[in-house]
Formats: structure tokens, C-alpha cells, sequence
């Protein structure tokens, strides 16, 4: 399944490119305000599932990284703080692996693309929130090749096509 993306300014542009696509027997979606949201037509928030992934990871690696702090600190015998006494060393030491783990999840449940951003849901979630509307065409190739025909005469600020794979 092929998808076409076509980023328009106003709501009269987004229903008349889809007026237009619709007189060549072409289906397609307006997503914007009055019509679909991002969540309804199903474009993911790349945010909320890097958020998930790092808890989910979190959940797992910080218990994780406390025991294996811990048992380092008991097998190496190392007496790192000595205000802190044997058993405060073995203790600080699975905070320490616990500190680890919260950052391994982190790195790698997603958390990166989270802060540097990441994906092309987003920026088009940016340009619905700054009320552009969107046209998503849903279909073979040559299907989204007579699409970005027929939008191209809209004047669309941006038009993209994705190959799904798999």
C-alpha cells in the first residue's frame, strides 16, 4: 500500500483538491480541524510511544540494574565510600546500577527520539496543530501518481509519498 501526504494552507484549498480528486474517482481523507484528527485517521504521536517504550523498559532495567549493582559491589569487595560502611556500599552501588538501567531505558526504549525528535507523524501533527489540513491518498502506486498530478494544480506547501513496507 502506497500513502500520498499533500499539506494544505486553508480548509477551501484542502476541499477543493479533494473535490478535485474525488471527480477522477480517487478516495482520499482531510485531516484537520472539522474533519479527521491525526488520532482518528491513526498517525501515531511518536512522543506518547517513545514515552511508553521507556517505561516499559524502565520497568524492567531499573530492578535489573539495581541487582546487578549490587552483586558487582558484593563480588569486587570495593569500598568506593567509606563513610557509608560495608552494607551502605553494597546499597549505593545498586542505586548506582539502578541509575543505569533508568538510563539504558531511556537510550534504548526510544527516549532519544523523544528528545531530538523523530519520524514524519510529527511535523505533521505540528502542521495541524498550526491549522494546515492534510489529504492522504490511500492506494497503488499509479493511483498516488495520478494524485500528485491532480494535487499539484492545489499548490500544496508540501506533498510526500511513503511506501509501506513489508
Amino acid at each position: 500500500m502506497n500513502y500520498l501526504v499533500a499539506v494544505l494552507p486553508d480548509r477551501i484549498q484542502a476541499e477543493s483538491a479533494y473535490l478535485g480528486l474525488e471527480k477522477e474517482g480517487i478516495n482520499s481523507t482531510i485531516l484537520g480541524k472539522g474533519y479527521k484528527t491525526a488520532d482518528e485517521f491513526g498517525l501515531i504521536d511518536p512522543n506518547e510511544e517513545a514515552k511508553k517504550q521507556v517505561k516499559l523498559m524502565a520497568f524492567w532495567l531499573v530492578p535489573f540494574g539495581f541487582f546487578a549493582g549490587a552483586t558487582f559491589s558484593l563480588i569486587t569487595g570495593l569500598n568506593t565510600f567509606a563513610w557509608a560502611g560495608e552494607i551502605g556500599n553494597h546499597v549505593i552501588g545498586g542505586l548506582l546500577g539502578a541509575g543505569s538501567g533508568a538510563m539504558g531505558s531511556v537510550f534504548v526504549g526510544g527516549g532519544v527520539g523523544l528528545v531530538f525528535g523523530s519520524g514524519d507523524a510529527l511535523p505533521y501533527r505540528n502542521r495541524l496543530n498550526a491549522g494546515k489540513y492534510l489529504i492522504v491518498v490511500q492506494g497503488s502506486e499509479t493511483l498516488t501518481r495520478q494524485a500528485t498530478r491532480i494535487l499539484r494544480q492545489y499548490d500544496p506547501e508540501n506533498i510526500q509519498g511513503y511506501a509501506e513496507n513489508g
